[in-house]
């Protein structure tokens, strides 16, 4: 099954099951890959998290049974999942701007988001600039810190910790101690999420360095690979986001590799990251799909 269509099923999935309460990994399951990369994917793919797509489609069903059904709202608000009129109210004011009651009687407008659909570009407009490597088993040393990835909480916990080390001096003593073939800052995300019953991941600010681990570091072995190394050109954070998307949406689709699941590589090199020429890197391990 290939990229497109393995994403897609678990959308399916996702809507043949919208009224039970969901399960992230087994929305992941269906589509072959771990929680951390299905959610990832989906995010980059659309801008909002998995537990966003449920509420915003539940909240749509929900205003056209009010406006087409004499269905009570109550009734409504226990069929899509909330145990109380008054929260139903709350959420549903916050999607369409009026409430459950003014629905029902047809007064004010309501939002629609429809079923998703995974559509991708092939065309490849913007060009991408990418290399094959294979490296051999090696250390990094740093400092990680895990984090949840229910309901995006990684997605804000991650750059808080980059602006961490950058404000105690962690960022700085780390680049005194590089020592290795990536010559640069490296944002390590470590999928943990096949071991553990909640989606967890660590997450490491470190460099490749060889040798007995400093004092407040520790240190981490990356399994040797074949990787795929995407340029990116620009400033941060636009640039590299702008780059995963297209690699979920444009060069995985394309190629016969999906990711191996071992740990991957953000390279910041040198450089003032706000400018519009600054450069780094994504790593990711590969397996033929």
């Amino acid at each position: 099954m290939g990229w497109v269509e393995s994403l897609q099923r678990a959308i399916d999935y996702m809507e043949e099951h919208l009224l039970e309460p969901f399960s992230i990994e087994r929305i992941a399951k269906e589509a072959n890959v771990s929680v951390f990369h299905f959610q990832r994917t989906f995010a980059i793919l659309t801008d909002i998290t998995v537990g966003e797509y449920f509420r915003r489609r539940r909240l749509t069903l929900a205003a056209q049974e009010l406006s087409n059904t004499s269905c009570k709202v109550i009734d409504i608000a226990l069929k899509y999942g909330y145990d109380t009129p008054e929260a139903f109210s709350k959420a549903f004011r916050r999607q369409h701007g009026i409430t459950p009651s003014q629905a029902k009687n047809y007064h004010g407008k309501l939002k629609s988001y429809n079923r998703l659909m995974i559509q991708v570009s092939l065309k490849g407009a913007d060009p991408m600039n990418y290399k094959i490597i294979e490296r051999e088993s090696f250390q990094v040393v740093g400092v990680k810190r895990e984090f949840s990835c229910a309901n995006g909480e990684n997605l804000i916990g991650i750059p808080k910790m980059w602006d961490d080390v950058h404000a105690d001096g962690t960022n700085d003593r780390l680049v005194k101690l590089n020592k290795g073939e990536i010559n640069g800052i490296v944002g390590v995300c470590v999928d943990k999420s096949s071991y553990q019953a909640e989606p967890l991941i660590d997450y490491w600010v470190a460099v490749e360095y060889n040798g007995e681990t400093q004092d407040g570091f520790m240190q981490l072995e990356i399994p040797a690979s074949k990787w795929v190394v995407f340029e990116v050109h620009g400033a941060m954070p636009d640039a590299i986001q702008k780059v995963w998307k297209q690699i979920s949406s444009e060069w995985f689709p394309s190629n016969q590799y999906t990711p191996a699941g071992t740990p991957e590589l953000e390279v910041y090199f040198d450089g003032d990251p706000w400018s519009p020429d600054y450069y780094s890197e994504i790593w990711i391990p590969l397996k033929r799909d």
